[in-house]
């Protein structure tokens, strides 16, 4: 259990921050998060070791957020504590367009292929450089870097045929 605990403490704040820009709700995220990790300490055995444990851990995080959505069709995505922020250098209408343009963005990203959209989230959301992103796939910072620019590539593609 120990084992797990350590785990638990290293890969949390990836799967939290993963969740959260899915479901763009910090309670909701973590909740889910909880709740994976809980599912992984269940399902410890089905675990081959053919994937990194945080690509495996976020595949039963997304899993969790899709059963949210199946599940729970009143689900509100937007946090509305994000928009009684304080905004410093916006008004209520670029607010609202630049979450908009953030918005039509994931809906794009989630049309890219699991590995692409994996990629880009580690990349833009957890910020992580290209040999991190390659070492959680056990790939290399090359592969991680086409992947990415091909996913930017496919995402442009389908901005063009938009427009």
């Amino acid at each position: 259990m120990k084992k797990f605990e350590k785990i638990y403490s290293k890969y949390f704040n990836i799967v939290y921050k993963y969740l959260l820009s899915l479901t763009k709700n910090e309670e909701i995220a973590k909740d889910l998060a909880q709740e994976t990790f809980y599912k992984a300490i269940l399902n410890i055995n089905s675990f081959k070791g053919t994937s990194k444990i945080t690509t495996w851990l976020c595949e039963i995080a997304k899993n969790l957020w899709l059963n949210e959505i199946k599940h729970n069709r009143k689900i509100k995505i937007v946090n509305i504590e994000d928009i009684e922020k304080p905004m410093l250098d916006y008004n209520i209408e670029e607010y609202i367009i630049h979450q908009d343009e953030v918005d039509n963005l994931y809906k794009k990203i989630n049309l890219l292929d699991d590995i692409s959209q994996k990629v880009i989230f580690l990349r833009i959301k957890e910020e992580l450089s290209f040999y991190e992103i390659g070492k959680i796939f056990n790939k290399s910072e090359t592969w991680a870097r086409v992947t990415y620019y091909r996913g930017k590539e496919k995402i442009k593609e389908v901005e063009k045929n938009d427009k």
